[in-house]
């Protein structure tokens, strides 16, 4: 999952919102003692890998030393300098965290199937580059183990098929890792919508930031001592390695190039359309919108070719739009809600950068990512009652001394440790694989209808698309032998 820009992370800590806000506010901090830390026997504690030991990787797994009853005990990447340098920030942490306190050590590995036939791992965490997913989800829950996967599910609509219907095979836990779910605020929003606060919902956006142009495929360069390029592309097509193809982190060509990623529409998008289906799910919806049109833009230089401009008018079977766009495009719009609050700093500080709107009869409320909005302000002082609609609060009560500091890392370390919970006791998580996948189609069918240029429809029964040719074809998408979805 790419970062989020740095202007963006500083808002969630500095914005100044005034009355109309909802605050993202963090749970108090408490030593890990008052937690029971040590209490948990370590041949109790659950025990994860990691697939992909990248930037977002160590970003979320570095909470992990911090709770008491899960411990990461082996890693997986291509690049032996990542797993030698994942390896060490974890052992460290651990040291520091857990002084006296036996840990099992992490192992390394450079194939995940030898990973994933270590009997002693019961979940994985899959943090790898998107076209990777469910190559390596639908193997992971085969071998036995619980899923964390993270967002994007797949990179065509026959892999988030496959990818659910293994998850409905196998039985495993699996969490979709779009971790505002795990936040108070976020969830007492959705709550607010569900209960009828803002009267009957009338118009649904979708809102997220668009992908990178430029980069560049020149020059060729050597492949660097340790990185199997091969191991590195999988399923993908070979091409050239180069410096923006895989080594450079801003801009990252895992983020903007076709041949691993839908780009930002699915990528970035995933988050205010994740919240649009914690909605969905709990107002029965139980099939994604089924008519798409619209249009949108594709490089026409540089070396990235994924949509940095886009907008499609999604519709539900019983008429209801959400309409899905770059950020640009919102702000371009007379008719939808533009409250004036610093959603950051500099040039674009009083533009939304990213969220979910609901507008309805009697007022709307935006979750973005780092602030809650509404309109009426009052509404999130509104009590949901016992007998009213409540969504599963998978966020942390309670901080435990130590854990990294910073809005994201408390989200993650929740949502990964509503992961935990559900392995430990078999208890629901915050997303599962069926509103993974929903959530995932709307941006599968959004992308296939700007690239083809015309509408497409879906078909919830038959699962396939009707009325576009060129689209249904490109439901599929190549996968270099021997991958598969099989």
């Amino acid at each position: 999952m790419p970062r989020l820009p740095q202007a963006t992370r500083r808002q969630f800590f500095s914005a100044s919102v005034g009355a109309l806000t909802g605050a993202i506010a963090a749970p108090s901090i408490i030593p890990a003692r008052a937690l029971g830390h040590g209490a948990t026997a370590p041949s109790d504690r659950v025990t994860v890998a990691i697939l992909g030991s990248g930037q977002r990787a160590l970003f979320e797994t570095r909470q992990y030393p911090s709770f008491d009853n899960v411990e990461i005990v082996a890693l997986c990447d291509a690049q032996e300098s990542r797993r030698l340098s994942a390896k060490a920030t974890l052992e460290k942490q651990y040291a520091e965290q857990r002084p006296g306190n036996s840990y099992r050590g992490i192992r390394m590995y450079a194939e995940f199937h030898e990973l994933l036939a270590q009997k002693d791992i019961d979940g994985v965490y899959i943090a790898s580059p998107d076209h990777w997913h469910v190559s390596m989800l639908i193997p992971t829950l085969a071998a036995g183990k619980h899923v964390h996967c993270e967002k994007p599910l797949g990179v065509s609509i026959e892999q988030d098929l496959a990818a659910r219907n293994a998850a409905r095979k196998y039985k495993k836990v699996f969490q979709y890792g779009a971790e505002l779910r795990s936040n108070h605020e976020t969830r007492k929003a959705a709550e607010l919508v569900l209960n009828g606060r803002i009267g009957k919902v009338q118009k649904i956006y979708v809102v997220g930031p668009p992908s990178t142009i430029g980069g560049s495929a020149t020059p060729g360069i050597p492949i660097p001592p340790g990185f199997d390029y091969d191991r590195w592309l999988g399923p993908a097509p070979v091409k050239l390695f180069s410096a923006d193809r895989c080594l450079t982190d801003n801009p990252r060509g895992i983020f903007n190039l076709s041949d691993y990623t839908l780009g930002n529409i699915a990528n970035w998008a995933a988050h205010p359309l994740d919240q649009v289906q914690r909605w969905a799910d709990a107002a029965g919806r139980t099939d994604p919108p089924v008519q798409y049109e619209g249009s949108g833009k594709f490089p026409t230089e540089g070396f990235f070719d994924t949509a940095y401009q886009w907008k499609v008018r999604c519709t539900w079977a019983d008429g209801l739009v959400l309409d899905f766009m770059d950020n640009d495009t919102y702000h371009g719009l007379p008719d939808a809600p533009h409250p004036a609050v610093a959603w950051g700093s500099g040039a674009d500080a009083a533009k939304m950068s990213n969220g979910a709107v609901f507008v309805g009869t009697e007022g709307w409320v935006i979750v973005s990512y780092g602030m809650v909005l509404t309109n009426p302000a009052s509404l999130m002082d509104s009590v949901i009652g016992p007998n009213e609609i409540h969504l599963h609060d998978s966020a942390l009560a309670t901080i435990p001394e130590g854990l990294p500091k910073g809005f994201q890392q408390t989200l993650t370390a929740a949502h990964h440790q509503d992961w935990v919970r559900a392995i430990r006791t078999g208890s629901p998580v915050a997303d599962d694989s069926e509103s993974a996948f929903r959530s995932d189609m709307i941006s599968q069918l959004s992308e296939l209808c700007i690239r083809t240029g015309e509408p497409v429809r879906w078909d919830p029964v038959n699962e396939t698309i009707t009325g576009n040719d060129m689209a249904r074809m490109m439901m599929r998408r190549a996968m270099r032998s021997p991958w598969s979805v099989a």
